[in-house]
């Protein structure tokens, strides 16, 4: 089966040299296999991602030689898509809606695995039909999903075995926020479906979202692609970067390195090549191997970023 890859950026910030390692390893992955490879942009959220962004996106990643074979998808203009989705999974009695507040939810005590979120803990889960009609009069309520007594395993090709026990390591999730926008969980799941997409190459950090989303593939029929995780990198003080605090983004680092250098920055970083030297995109592509990809969270070395 020829493979569909792809990249989903959220442009909430500038790319940083993270989410561009990871840009790298997904095309190089489907590439190095003349599979496919597709852009999503993940702009739900469109106060926070605006045009400009995307579109800074989408030059970085051409700068690096990094292509996609058909025209980008904008989550923000599928909203009719998700909804039809959605109504598919409340007709079979999964979901309830949700009052609780952000402060709440934080107060939870059960951390989730990975993702830094509170493992939910049911509190509006059996609401009568009277104390929804009450809540409803001075809060517009999340939409979330009933996880079943059940764990869901799968086998990522670059970590291995995971799996959840959903009651307890995930907890009913919302797939549509209290002011409509429908989340995350449910968008990437339809998107990857409706796109053919049978390869998913993302960060280790998101990791633990991939049984809930298995579990979503179920209730709506849908495949589920090949997943395979990837360290994350850290600065050299050992923070992770982050787009609010403008980590190392390419206008920065083309002021310093040409886009060999950089992608040779990130091929050595991540395994791809002994040593840190420039390398073209068609080599990268010719000597890609999965068993040279690191599994541990990559530290970059400070005489790396300072030349």
């Amino acid at each position: 089966m020829s493979v569909t890859g792809r990249f989903a950026p959220t442009p909430s910030g500038r790319l940083h040299l993270g989410n561009l390692l990871c840009a790298l390893i997904a095309y190089l992955s489907a590439r190095s296999r003349d599979g496919r490879f597709l852009l999503r942009i993940e702009d739900l959220d469109v106060p926070r991602c605006p045009v400009s962004l995307a579109r800074e996106a989408m030059a970085d990643l051409s700068y690096l030689g990094i292509t996609w074979d058909e025209t980008p998808l904008f989550q923000s203009e599928r909203s009719d898509i998700y909804l039809k989705y959605f109504e598919h999974i409340k007709k079979q009695g999964l979901l309830y809606p949700c009052f609780c507040s952000r402060a709440q939810l934080h107060a939870a005590l059960a951390p989730n695995r990975g993702d830094n979120t509170a493992v939910y803990p049911g509190t509006c889960a059996n609401l009568s039909p009277l104390e929804i009609a009450e809540k409803m009069k001075s809060r517009r309520p999340a939409m979330r999903l009933r996880v079943p007594d059940e764990t869901i395993a799968f086998t990522d090709s670059h970590y291995g075995l995971y799996s959840e026990y959903l009651p307890k390591d995930c907890g009913d999730f919302i797939i549509q926020r209290s002011d409509g926008i429908f989340a995350y969980q449910l968008a990437v799941v339809v998107d990857d479906a409706l796109s053919g997409v049978n390869e998913v190459v993302r960060g280790c950090d998101i990791l633990s979202s991939t049984p809930r989303q298995i579990y979503l593939q179920r209730l709506l029929a849908f495949s589920t692609p090949t997943y395979a995780h990837i360290p994350l990198l850290e600065s050299p003080d050992g923070r992770r970067l982050a787009k609010r605090s403008g980590d190392l983004d390419l206008t920065q680092l083309s002021k310093r390195f040409s886009r060999d250098e950089i992608l040779g920055i990130l091929a050595f970083s991540i395994g791809l090549l002994p040593e840190n030297r420039p390398a073209a995109m068609e080599e990268l592509i010719r000597i890609f191997d999965w068993k040279n990809v690191k599994t541990e969270d990559i530290r970059l070395p400070a005489g790396i970023l300072t030349g």
